[in-house]
């Protein structure tokens, strides 16, 4: 079974989009190699998620949309619309799932934010 190991943000500017993430999500980056690809830390490695990267934007390379998860997706909306993002959808009840809406960071990349349902 294929498991989703890692990820690429693809941007125009990578300092605006590491401020975006940090200021949101808290994640941390380091430069790998003095190449235009910064490693993110997403988070506690004991929990659930990966890690991925920033990387300059490429033509002809298509996005793909991931998941962040989130403590409070309300919370979330305004500091989205305050560090350059946009929110793209109402927050959308999934059932046995959590609370979702879609939004776009500053380079355009459209991302989910997810508030996980309690048990």
């Amino acid at each position: 079974m294929g498991r989703l190991i890692h990820f690429e943000i693809p941007t125009d500017n990578a300092e605006r989009s590491m401020e975006f993430y940090k200021n949101i999500f808290g994640w941390t980056f380091q430069n790998w190699g003095n190449s235009d690809y910064w490693l993110a830390d997403t988070g506690n490695k004991d929990d659930p998620g990966i890690n991925g990267a920033i990387t300059r934007r490429q033509e002809n390379i298509q996005n793909v949309v991931n998941t962040i998860l989130v403590s409070d997706i309300e919370k979330t909306i305004p500091a989205i619309n305050n560090n350059g993002g946009i929110v793209l959808t109402p927050v959308m009840d999934i059932p046995n799932i959590g609370k979702f809406l879609y939004f776009k960071d500053p380079d355009g990349n459209i991302l989910g934010a997810l508030q996980a349902a309690m048990n």
